[in-house]
Protein backbone atom coordinates (compact mmCIF):
# COMPACT_ATOMS: atom_id res chain seq x y z
CA UNK A 1 0.00 0.00 0.00
CA UNK A 2 1.25 3.39 -1.11
CA UNK A 3 1.15 6.33 1.54
CA UNK A 4 1.07 9.67 0.69
CA UNK A 5 2.95 12.30 2.76
CA UNK A 6 0.94 15.55 3.91
CA UNK A 7 3.24 17.79 1.86
CA UNK A 8 4.90 19.80 5.07
CA UNK A 9 5.49 16.66 6.45
CA UNK A 10 9.42 15.75 6.89
CA UNK A 11 10.62 12.46 5.34
CA UNK A 12 12.97 10.99 7.47
CA UNK A 13 15.11 7.81 5.43
CA UNK A 14 17.02 5.00 7.84
CA UNK A 15 18.63 2.55 5.96
CA UNK A 16 19.00 -0.96 7.61
CA UNK A 17 15.88 -0.54 9.12
CA UNK A 18 14.00 -3.48 9.37
CA UNK A 19 15.21 -4.66 12.63
CA UNK A 20 17.39 -3.74 15.82
CA UNK A 21 18.67 -0.34 16.20
CA UNK A 22 17.61 1.10 12.57
CA UNK A 23 13.81 -0.18 13.46
CA UNK A 24 13.91 1.36 16.99
CA UNK A 25 15.30 4.46 14.85
CA UNK A 26 12.09 4.52 12.21
CA UNK A 27 9.70 3.98 14.84
CA UNK A 28 10.70 6.87 16.68
CA UNK A 29 11.29 9.11 13.99
CA UNK A 30 7.80 8.52 13.03
CA UNK A 31 6.31 8.63 16.58
CA UNK A 32 7.97 12.60 16.28
CA UNK A 33 5.34 12.90 13.12
CA UNK A 34 8.04 12.06 10.24
CA UNK A 35 6.65 10.37 7.43
CA UNK A 36 9.45 7.59 7.45
CA UNK A 37 11.41 5.42 4.75
CA UNK A 38 12.20 1.83 5.91
CA UNK A 39 14.88 0.95 3.51
CA UNK A 40 16.09 -3.14 4.05
CA UNK A 41 18.14 -5.41 1.73
CA UNK A 42 16.42 -8.59 2.11
CA UNK A 43 14.36 -8.81 5.15
CA UNK A 44 11.17 -7.75 3.64
CA UNK A 45 9.02 -9.33 6.20
CA UNK A 46 11.05 -7.17 9.21
CA UNK A 47 10.50 -4.16 7.18
CA UNK A 48 6.77 -4.68 6.77
CA UNK A 49 6.44 -5.57 10.48
CA UNK A 50 7.98 -2.15 11.21
CA UNK A 51 5.58 -0.43 8.97
CA UNK A 52 2.86 -1.76 9.82
CA UNK A 53 3.42 -0.81 13.73
CA UNK A 54 4.42 2.73 12.91
CA UNK A 55 0.68 3.10 11.20
CA UNK A 56 -0.60 1.30 13.50
CA UNK A 57 0.79 3.89 16.00
CA UNK A 58 -1.15 6.87 13.66
CA UNK A 59 2.27 7.57 11.65
CA UNK A 60 3.40 6.67 8.15
CA UNK A 61 5.88 4.93 6.61
CA UNK A 62 6.87 2.60 3.46
CA UNK A 63 9.18 -0.33 3.05
CA UNK A 64 11.73 0.54 0.02
CA UNK A 65 14.18 -2.54 -0.89
CA UNK A 66 17.75 -1.35 -1.97
CA UNK A 67 21.38 -1.89 -1.42
CA UNK A 68 22.62 1.23 -0.22
CA UNK A 69 26.62 0.01 -1.04
CA UNK A 70 25.43 0.63 -5.01
CA UNK A 71 25.55 3.55 -6.65
CA UNK A 72 22.90 2.98 -9.27
CA UNK A 73 20.27 1.30 -6.43
CA UNK A 74 20.93 4.43 -3.81
CA UNK A 75 19.91 6.95 -7.14
CA UNK A 76 16.38 4.72 -7.62
CA UNK A 77 16.14 4.39 -3.95
CA UNK A 78 16.07 8.26 -3.21
CA UNK A 79 13.55 8.69 -6.34
CA UNK A 80 11.62 6.09 -4.89
CA UNK A 81 11.29 7.62 -1.49
CA UNK A 82 11.14 11.43 -2.47
CA UNK A 83 8.17 9.89 -5.51
CA UNK A 84 6.29 7.94 -2.73
CA UNK A 85 6.41 10.18 0.23
CA UNK A 86 8.22 13.55 -0.99
CA UNK A 87 11.75 15.24 -0.77
CA UNK A 88 13.93 13.82 2.05
CA UNK A 89 14.64 15.87 5.09
CA UNK A 90 16.65 13.91 6.96
CA UNK A 91 19.03 10.99 6.19
CA UNK A 92 19.91 8.33 8.79
CA UNK A 93 22.76 6.03 7.62
CA UNK A 94 22.51 3.28 10.02
CA UNK A 95 22.70 -0.23 7.31
CA UNK A 96 25.84 -2.17 8.58
CA UNK A 97 26.83 -5.55 7.47
CA UNK A 98 28.88 -8.51 9.21
CA UNK A 99 31.76 -7.52 11.27
CA UNK A 100 34.30 -10.40 11.91
CA UNK A 101 36.81 -10.13 14.40
CA UNK A 102 40.51 -10.84 12.75
CA UNK A 103 43.82 -10.77 14.47
CA UNK A 104 46.75 -8.19 12.18
CA UNK A 105 48.46 -11.22 10.87
CA UNK A 106 44.97 -12.50 9.29
CA UNK A 107 44.25 -8.87 8.14
CA UNK A 108 43.41 -8.59 4.40
CA UNK A 109 42.88 -5.50 2.01
CA UNK A 110 39.43 -6.94 1.38
CA UNK A 111 38.31 -7.26 4.83
CA UNK A 112 39.27 -3.34 4.91
CA UNK A 113 37.35 -2.93 1.46
CA UNK A 114 34.00 -4.57 3.16
CA UNK A 115 34.14 -2.49 6.40
CA UNK A 116 34.81 1.04 4.19
CA UNK A 117 32.12 -0.67 1.51
CA UNK A 118 29.04 -0.47 4.22
CA UNK A 119 30.69 3.27 6.46
CA UNK A 120 32.36 5.33 3.47
CA UNK A 121 31.69 3.76 0.27
CA UNK A 122 27.95 3.76 1.56
CA UNK A 123 27.36 6.90 3.02
CA UNK A 124 28.74 8.94 0.70
CA UNK A 125 26.69 7.99 -2.19
CA UNK A 126 23.80 8.34 0.02
CA UNK A 127 24.79 12.08 1.12
CA UNK A 128 25.70 12.40 -2.98
CA UNK A 129 22.05 11.11 -3.97
CA UNK A 130 19.78 12.94 -1.37
CA UNK A 131 22.09 16.36 -1.16
CA UNK A 132 20.27 18.09 -4.34
CA UNK A 133 16.73 17.89 -2.68
CA UNK A 134 18.05 18.93 0.77
CA UNK A 135 19.90 21.81 -1.54
CA UNK A 136 16.26 22.82 -3.28
CA UNK A 137 14.47 22.82 0.29
CA UNK A 138 16.82 24.90 1.92
CA UNK A 139 18.46 22.01 4.51
CA UNK A 140 18.34 18.81 6.02
CA UNK A 141 19.47 16.65 8.38
CA UNK A 142 22.22 13.88 8.04
CA UNK A 143 22.67 11.51 10.89
CA UNK A 144 25.46 8.82 10.40
CA UNK A 145 24.92 5.72 13.29
CA UNK A 146 29.05 5.06 14.03
CA UNK A 147 29.79 3.49 17.15
CA UNK A 148 32.17 3.92 20.42
CA UNK A 149 34.89 1.51 18.72
CA UNK A 150 36.69 4.23 17.67
CA UNK A 151 37.64 5.14 21.05
CA UNK A 152 37.76 1.59 22.81
CA UNK A 153 40.12 0.34 20.26
CA UNK A 154 39.65 -3.46 20.47
CA UNK A 155 42.22 -6.13 19.57
CA UNK A 156 41.16 -7.93 16.57
CA UNK A 157 38.69 -5.26 14.99
CA UNK A 158 41.52 -3.23 12.90
CA UNK A 159 39.07 -2.79 10.21
CA UNK A 160 35.82 -2.15 11.45
CA UNK A 161 37.74 0.61 14.04
CA UNK A 162 39.46 2.16 11.20
CA UNK A 163 36.47 2.41 9.00
CA UNK A 164 34.31 3.66 11.69
CA UNK A 165 36.94 6.05 12.31
CA UNK A 166 36.74 7.59 9.09
CA UNK A 167 33.03 7.46 8.81
CA UNK A 168 33.31 9.88 11.85
CA UNK A 169 35.54 11.97 10.52
CA UNK A 170 33.58 12.29 6.86
CA UNK A 171 30.90 13.32 9.53
CA UNK A 172 33.14 16.31 10.28
CA UNK A 173 34.29 17.39 6.84
CA UNK A 174 30.82 17.09 5.56
CA UNK A 175 29.41 19.34 8.36
CA UNK A 176 31.52 22.10 7.26
CA UNK A 177 31.13 21.82 3.38
CA UNK A 178 27.47 21.71 3.80
CA UNK A 179 26.51 24.32 6.70
CA UNK A 180 25.94 26.78 3.24
CA UNK A 181 22.93 25.02 2.59
CA UNK A 182 21.06 24.29 6.08
CA UNK A 183 22.04 20.98 6.70
CA UNK A 184 23.64 19.86 9.60
CA UNK A 185 26.30 16.70 9.84
CA UNK A 186 26.29 14.85 12.81
CA UNK A 187 27.07 10.82 14.05
CA UNK A 188 25.60 9.05 16.69
CA UNK A 189 28.04 6.72 18.27
CA UNK A 190 26.45 4.03 20.21
CA UNK A 191 28.30 1.62 22.69
CA UNK A 192 27.23 -2.03 22.70
CA UNK A 193 23.46 -2.87 22.56
CA UNK A 194 21.95 -5.74 22.29
CA UNK A 195 19.65 -6.22 19.39
CA UNK A 196 18.15 -8.99 17.79
CA UNK A 197 21.41 -10.74 16.51
CA UNK A 198 22.91 -10.87 20.14
CA UNK A 199 20.31 -12.80 21.76
CA UNK A 200 22.12 -15.61 24.20
CA UNK A 201 25.62 -13.48 24.42
CA UNK A 202 26.84 -12.78 28.12
CA UNK A 203 26.26 -9.14 28.91
CA UNK A 204 27.93 -9.48 32.57
CA UNK A 205 31.86 -8.64 31.40
CA UNK A 206 30.57 -5.38 29.62
CA UNK A 207 28.02 -4.71 31.62
CA UNK A 208 30.59 -4.17 35.11
CA UNK A 209 32.37 -1.72 33.41
CA UNK A 210 29.33 0.64 32.78
CA UNK A 211 29.04 3.66 34.83
CA UNK A 212 25.08 3.82 34.64
CA UNK A 213 24.89 0.21 35.42
CA UNK A 214 22.52 -0.87 32.78
CA UNK A 215 22.61 -2.26 28.85
CA UNK A 216 22.06 0.18 26.34
CA UNK A 217 18.74 -0.28 24.32
CA UNK A 218 17.78 0.54 20.80
CA UNK A 219 15.54 2.93 21.90
CA UNK A 220 18.45 4.76 23.83
CA UNK A 221 19.95 5.33 20.34
CA UNK A 222 16.54 6.65 18.67
CA UNK A 223 16.44 9.08 21.36
CA UNK A 224 19.49 10.66 20.31
CA UNK A 225 18.61 10.59 16.39
CA UNK A 226 15.73 12.14 17.43
CA UNK A 227 17.08 14.90 18.82
CA UNK A 228 19.72 15.59 16.23
CA UNK A 229 17.06 15.42 13.73
CA UNK A 230 14.65 17.95 15.68
CA UNK A 231 14.24 21.44 15.58
CA UNK A 232 15.99 21.88 18.84
CA UNK A 233 19.39 20.52 17.09
CA UNK A 234 19.51 22.98 14.13
CA UNK A 235 22.89 24.81 15.29
CA UNK A 236 24.42 21.13 16.43
CA UNK A 237 26.50 20.11 13.48
CA UNK A 238 29.70 18.51 13.04
CA UNK A 239 29.59 16.30 16.63
CA UNK A 240 29.59 13.24 17.83
CA UNK A 241 26.87 11.91 20.29
CA UNK A 242 27.88 8.92 21.90
CA UNK A 243 25.31 6.69 23.50
CA UNK A 244 27.17 4.26 25.72
CA UNK A 245 25.58 4.74 29.60
CA UNK A 246 29.98 6.49 30.51
CA UNK A 247 31.26 3.40 29.31
CA UNK A 248 34.23 5.27 27.69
Amino acid sequence: MTTTAAATTTVALVTGASRGLGAAIARRLAADGLAVAVNYRSDRAGAEQVTASVRAAGGVAEAFAADITDETAVERLVAAVTERLGPIGVLVANATGPQPNLPVEDLTWQAHLDQLTFFVKSPTLLVQAVLPGMKERGGGRVIQIGSDIVDRKLPDTSAYTAAKAAQHALTEVWAKELGRYGITVNVVAPGWIPVERHEGVDESAYLEEVPLGRMGTPEDVAAAVSYLASDGAAFVTGRRLTVNGGHT
